[in-house]
């Protein structure tokens, strides 16, 4: 016996794209007769009505929401409405939302799995120096749409960052050396499109890691567009390994951010949490 449907929409009401996405996707379902709540503002308490839920947003939005409700069981969609979209992207690719609604409503649900570090869940990755600080000097700006500021904050830092001393370890593995930035990815890309992982599977149980170790100022604008476009694995300066946990440890505060959130540590502690989540796709 099929349960009738009931879809909480979760709007991002911040982001223009997510409220034009949101409208879309409420219009097709009611001309398909499928019932829905829509949310913006206010959020429910708890989803006891409701079938499986449906969000608007970017990455930041869907982090917001595995925060927010981190016990959170049913099937999941994430439709493209925000400025990182990049676990939509993973899952659907690219995609009409009206071609999204139709693969979502037909779809089975799949266990993905997730990424947990000191205290917060992530889908994407966990990004520590080089990229925590440009989302750190992003913080001031209105919007990540604004390409120029963008642009500006990783040109200083190409210039300005200071490599930083870590020990990066678990059970099997040591490396301890100063280190421009590291990635701790679930899937393939984030930070808006950047693949520092080809090889990752959200769904293989393991995190990947990738070291990026010393790379000169100078050197910096021959080895970031590689690593941007995922073909940064053969680099001397890079370690790579897959695990499901990993720790690492700094001298001092060190920037950083999770599925693009901000946040600092002089430690990380980073596990795999295979299956954590359900998604239709």
């Amino acid at each position: 016996m099929n349960i009738p449907r009931n879809i909480a929409l979760l709007i991002n009401p911040l982001h223009q794209k997510a409220l034009s996405v949101g409208n879309e996707i409420a219009m097709l379902l009611r001309e398909k007769e499928i019932e829905h709540s829509i949310f913006t503002t206010t959020w429910p308490t708890d989803f006891v009505d409701f079938t499986e839920a449906w969000i608007a947003g970017g990455d930041g939005t869907l982090n917001y929401f595995i925060n927010h409700y981190p016990q959170f069981d049913l099937p999941m969609a994430v439709f493209k409405g925000g400025t990182g979209n990049d676990f939509q992207w993973m899952l659907y690719g690219e995609i009409s939302v009206s071609e999204q609604v139709e693969r979502v409503l037909s779809a089975t649900p799949k266990r993905v799995d997730a990424g947990y570090c000191n205290n917060h869940l992530f889908l994407n990755g966990v990004g520590i120096g080089f990229d925590g600080k440009v989302v750190q000097d992003m913080l001031g700006t209105k919007s990540w749409s604004d390409k120029l500021s963008y642009y500006k904050v990783v040109m200083k830092n190409i210039f300005f960052f200071k490599e930083f001393l870590c020990a990066v370890s678990n059970e099997s593995f040591n490396w301890g050396k100063k280190c421009l930035m590291l990635s701790v990815a679930n899937g393939r890309r984030y930070g808006g499109g950047f693949h520092v992982n080809p090889e990752g599977l959200i769904n293989d149980h393991l995190l990947d890691v990738n070291i990026i170790g010393h790379i000169a100022p100078v050197m910096r604008f021959r080895y970031l567009p590689l690593i941007e476009n995922g073909t940064h694995g053969n680099l001397p300066m890079v370690t790579y390994l897959k695990t499901g946990s990993i720790h690492i440890k700094a001298g001092n505060i060190i920037p950083a951010h999770a599925d693009g959130e901000y946040f600092d540590a002089s430690e990380f502690v980073i596990e795999c949490l295979p299956g954590r989540f359900s998604f239709l796709y």
